[in-house]
């Protein structure tokens, strides 16, 4: 049986990849999900297992956060995916 390393809750956005960890491997179309999609070769390089990710993450994170709110899904995108870069930043130096 392969251990997998605890994932670091305390980084920035750790919750919300844990979250996604967790919507991903039930097949949840979640923002956190597409999230982690987005960034699962990264996370993957970081010692992380994304369980099989969404094809076309970012158009279907973005196609979500439209449908809750059009006219903040760009915003609401955008600081997503800069709360995944910085995760996978600290991520990096924990490697």
């Amino acid at each position: 049986m392969e251990s997998r390393p605890a994932l670091p809750s305390s980084l920035p956005g750790g919750d919300l990849i844990a979250e996604g960890l967790s919507d991903l491997s039930q097949r949840r179309e979640t923002a956190a999900a597409f999230l982690v999609s987005i960034g699962a070769p990264r996370l993957s390089q970081g010692g992380l297992h994304v369980e099989a990710p969404w094809d076309d993450p970012e158009h279907r994170l973005y196609a979500l956060l439209s449908r809750e709110s059009p006219d903040a899904a760009h915003s609401r995108y955008n600081a997503l995916i800069r709360l995944l870069v910085s995760f996978e930043r600290s991520l990096d130096i924990l490697r």
